[in-house]
């Protein structure tokens, strides 16, 4: 990377906050942000309830101009911890746009207030529920279900596909995870990745940052290493949904994404894995005139048209 591309990339470093200490202060500034204008969106809040108690919030984006059938389960990102269906309404609204697609925002349950499993088992209720009865999202059927989340909701996505299949039941045929966590440690010091130690200071999303997420999320250390929170230690990942993995070229969490894609090709199932050159961390959530933002949802529709998942991972960069 040259020197001035490098220094605009400074612009979006991240800002240095103890996650910690001042989550809910992101949480509100993420609300505010993202704070829509009356009558932008078509939208619509509904309460998702379930046997044994409990409701989850969802709310519907429905496409100016709906060309597909599939209905978008969509888990969103903010590390577990400062996301919410408010802060991701215009990311959810031009994805709904930009695919033609119905989108479902699954407003789950967050850390710290609510550690792992909670904010999982909202998601895994919530999937469970459309693939069961996929009418309620206006589906033909269960085949047009399709799991999708970025970051923390990418990890989610895949946990619950995991979990589907732990518990016996029917998984989704399609899953987009977008530069999901897939493993636990973030330390650049001993993790396996070389993104981890080339992109962990830089820019949007940091190697502290992960970590306190992680914290916040499963406070009990023995139990990061559970592949329903680290994917990427699963031993057996056979039988997972056919997968489309995005991942961005400046991003920390992108080695490890890749490599989970490998590990699901590896395992017999259908994936494509594809790297957004240039881009940063949380890129979905970009002005629609984003190359990136727009590069990637040219992928993710021709995903959605049935193209068959070929293609081969990007070279990973040389550990040093």
């Amino acid at each position: 990377m040259n020197r001035l591309f490098r220094a605009v990339l400074g612009l979006f470093a991240a800002p240095r906050v103890n996650m910690r200490e001042d989550y809910e202060k992101i949480r509100h500034l993420r609300r505010q942000l993202a704070a829509r204008p009356v009558l932008r969106y078509r939208i619509l809040d509904r309460q998702a309830t379930f046997d044994g108690g409990g409701q989850v919030p969802v709310r519907v984006f429905q496409p100016k101009e709906k060309r597909r059938e599939e209905v978008l389960l969509f888990f969103h990102g903010g590390g577990w911890v400062t996301g919410d269906i408010e802060s991701y309404t215009p990311a959810c609204a031009t994805m709904a746009d930009l695919t033609g697609c119905v989108v479902a925002s699954v407003d789950y349950r967050l850390a710290p207030e609510n550690p792992f499993p909670a904010g999982l088992e909202d998601c895994y209720r919530m999937a469970r529920l459309l693939l069961d009865e996929p009418q309620r999202a206006g589906a033909e059927d269960a085949g047009k279900i399709v799991l999708v989340g970025d970051s923390a909701g990418g990890n989610l996505a895949a946990a619950v596909s995991l979990l589907l299949r732990e518990r016996g039941h029917r998984g989704a045929a399609r899953q987009i995870l977008l530069y999901p966590v897939t493993h636990w440690d973030h330390d650049p010091q001993t993790s396996p990745f070389a993104s981890v130690r080339n992109h962990g200071s830089d820019y949007r999303l940091t190697n502290m940052e992960v970590q306190d997420y992680l914290e916040l999320y499963v406070p009990d250390p023995g139990r990061r290493q559970d592949q329903l929170v680290s994917p990427l230690m699963a031993t057996d990942l056979s039988g997972q949904p056919e997968t489309l993995l995005i991942t961005a070229e400046l991003d920390l969490l992108r080695d490890e994404g890749e490599a989970y894609g490998e590990a699901l090709r590896e395992a017999g199932n259908r994936v494509r894995i594809h790297r957004v050159p240039g881009a940063l961390h949380g890129f979905i959530a970009l002005p629609r005139f984003s190359r990136s933002l727009r590069e990637a949802y040219e992928v993710i529709n021709t995903f959605l048209d049935g193209d068959p998942a070929t293609g081969e991972r990007p070279a990973q960069e040389a550990a040093k």
